[in-house]
Parts: structure tokens; sequence; C-alpha cells
């Protein structure tokens, strides 16, 4: 996958859907009950109930989207990738052979590599490809390894192929770091010092670290851009003018100040991209009104509250709460790489991007696949039975 997004990127959802349709195929051929046991039973966990739940919550506010043609294309694009992810991140723990993860391993190094090259010879690579020329391409593919690195790395490192574990982390970090993307480099940081923190700090301290980093993430969202004008001192934009820092604080201010007009049920599901034009932008003040056009807030907790409200908000933070636990009684390395995952994507999920993207959707899909094919997260899934969310 990463390296199919540095050539197209927004290959991933093309890439995890045939996977997920071939590792379909396969255990239906190999044993139907087993394949239905593997898709029904981890329906049956909390951690499924909340998500399933902020899913429903989700289709329930196409009723009251202002722009139900462009909502339903949002679910298009979101709801099969989300559904390709769940199916390839229970059915393809164990199944994966060794040599796979090998060449899974080669594929991320070449795509760090080409991110590199590509960037420091004035993008050949995308003049080569008839690409559009900006140094932002890039993004996207960075962002995807940010993701699945660590849980590759991972499952090479028990796998005692611990050269290949250590090159992918290098070159993915390589490719975040030669990017010129904020979120991607903020997201390695936030994914590594969590990572550490997982390993080093007693269980519950790493866990309680991790709820109260993504409890105050929802919370806070509404109010972040208000927080970050009061607090945020000028020399820290100056230093991050290239990810134009006062730019997300007032469209975070644009949309904070929408969700203030009505916190109760949101705007409705996918309605962010004409967000300016839905009712409740019109008890916006006209001076922030404007910003509420530039397609998304560029927070994922603060989509979620601007267009499903308090309910969508608190059954996320429910649904991350669970998902905590459930990474709770994994035991060491998979407990803190699975930390670092979560610290990684939350981190770029704060500032950057569309929630419902398919290409960020089957980017964590992956992640969340090779997560659960290391070995004792593997042992853990077939003894609890717990749900892959």
């Amino acid at each position: 996958m990463p390296l199919a997004m540095v050539l197209a990127n927004r290959a991933s959802p093309v890439v995890i859907g045939l996977a997920a349709l071939a590792f379909l195929a396969g255990r239906l051929i190999e044993d139907r009950a087993e394949a239905r046991r593997l898709l029904l039973a981890p329906l049956a966990s909390p951690l499924a109930g909340a998500a399933l739940a902020f899913l429903a919550w989700s289709l329930i506010a196409l009723v009251w989207s202002p722009f139900p043609a462009a909502s339903l294309r949002v679910a298009g694009e979101f709801l099969p990738t989300l559904i390709a992810a769940y199916l390839l991140a229970c059915l393809a723990p164990g199944r994966i052979p060794a040599f796979v993860a090998r060449l899974g391993a080669v594929a991320l190094v070449l795509a760090g590599l080409l991110i590199a090259v590509d960037l420091a010879t004035d993008l050949a690579l995308e003049r080569a490809l008839g690409h559009r020329l900006a140094a932002f391409v890039h993004n996207r593919p960075a962002l995807t390894l940010d993701l699945v690195a660590g849980p590759l790395a991972l499952v090479l490192w028990q796998g005692r192929t611990r050269g290949l574990a250590a090159a992918v982390l290098i070159f993915a970090a390589l490719g975040v770091l030669r990017s010129i993307s904020g979120a991607a480099q903020l997201g390695l940081l936030a994914g590594a010092a969590m990572f550490a923190a997982g390993r080093l700090l007693p269980r519950r301290v790493g866990i309680g670290l991790a709820g109260l980093g993504l409890g105050l993430a929802v919370a806070l969202a509404p109010v972040e851009g208000d927080l970050l004008a009061r607090t945020m001192p000028e020399a820290a934009h100056e230093r991050l003018v290239q990810s134009s820092s006062r730019a997300r604080v007032a469209i975070a201010r644009s949309f904070g100040a929408a969700v203030a007009a009505d916190p109760w049920r949101g705007a409705g599901f996918g309605t962010s991209a004409r967000f300016a034009e839905t009712p409740v932008a019109q008890a916006v003040p006209p001076e922030i009104r404007v910003l509420l056009g530039v397609g998304h807030p560029h927070n994922s907790f603060l989509q979620v509250w601007a267009e499903l409200g308090l309910p969508g908000a608190f059954l996320a933070a429910l649904t991350l709460m669970l998902l905590l636990a459930r990474i709770a009684r994994l035991e060491q390395p998979d407990r803190a790489t699975a930390l670092g995952l979560v610290a990684c994507a939350a981190a770029i999920a704060f500032v950057e991007h569309n929630g419902w993207a398919a290409w960020w959707t089957a980017g964590l899909g992956a992640a969340i696949t090779w997560m659960r094919a290391a070995p004792w997260s593997g042992a853990v899934r077939t003894r609890d039975r717990d749900s892959p969310a």
C-alpha cells in the first residue's frame, strides 16, 4: 500500500478492497463456517457495539443533511472502504505468510526512499509519471507510512527478521521527515513518544496517558481554535508558517462557533465540504463564516462535533476508551506498538484531513491488520473474540 500510494496517492482503497476480497474468497473456500464466525463473533463485543452505534448515528444524521446527495457520496466513499478494512482485519491475521511481511517491508522501504529521492530531485518521478508537480502530492503517502510502519515492524521483529524491521522504521521516518507534511511529522513524533511511554511506563500509566490524550482531543475540539488564538505565541506561528498555523486556528474557531450554535445533533453526516451553506452556518458571525467553506475543519474530532453533534462525539469517545481497554490486555511489545499507532493516528486526525476519506480509512485498516497479525495480538484476538474496531 505505501508504494502504491507513492505512485498514485489515492490508491489505498483499491489495494485494501482487492486484499479484502482475496482473503474473503480464500477463507470461504477454506472453511465457510469459520469465515462466518470470524466475521460475526467480534460484533458481540462492547467495543464493536460502541463503534456500530457511532456508525448508526452517522447514518441517522443523513436524514437532516441539507445536501443529501453530497452526504451520500461521502458515505459511498467511506463505508465500502470501512467494510473492506473490517474484512481484512478479521480474516487476514493467521493467514499472512512470512514472505508477504518481507515483501511488505521491501515495498515500504522503496516508498520512503522514493519520496525522499523525488523531493530531492525536484519531483523527477512525478514529472516522469505525468502527475501534478507539487511537493504536497507526497503528503498522503507519508501519512500512510506513519500508520503502517510500526505494526509491520512489530510483525517482522517477532518473526526474527529484525534487520528488515529496523529498515522499515528508518526508511518510513526518512520519507516522513523529507515530506512537507507537518501532520505526518507530528504523527511520527507522537507515535514514537507514545511507544516509548508504553514500553517504559507501567501498564496503567501508559494506558492512562493515552486515555487522557484522547479524551482531551474529543472534549477540547470545539474550543481548540479559541484556546490556540489566546495561548499560541506569535513566534510559534512564525516557525510553523509552512503549516499555515494561523489559517488552521481561524478555521478551528469558525467550526467551533458552528458547534456552539448547534451542539446537539450537528449539521448532518458528510456536510463539511459545503458547511458554509448549511443552516447552522448562518448563526456564525459573518467575519469568521467565510472559513466554513474550506472543505473540512482540518480536525477529525471537530468534524465529528460539527457534523454529528454531542451524540456523535460521545459515541466516538466511548469507542476510543473501549479500544484502550482492549489494548490494555496486550503484552509487550504489542501494547506499546498499539499505543504508538493510536497516538500517531490521533495526532494526525487532530490537525489534518477529512475523517471520512477513503484513503485514510484504508491506511488505518492496513495498520490494524498488521497489528493483529503480530503473534501475541493474534492470540488475544482468538481468545477474546474482540473487535478489530
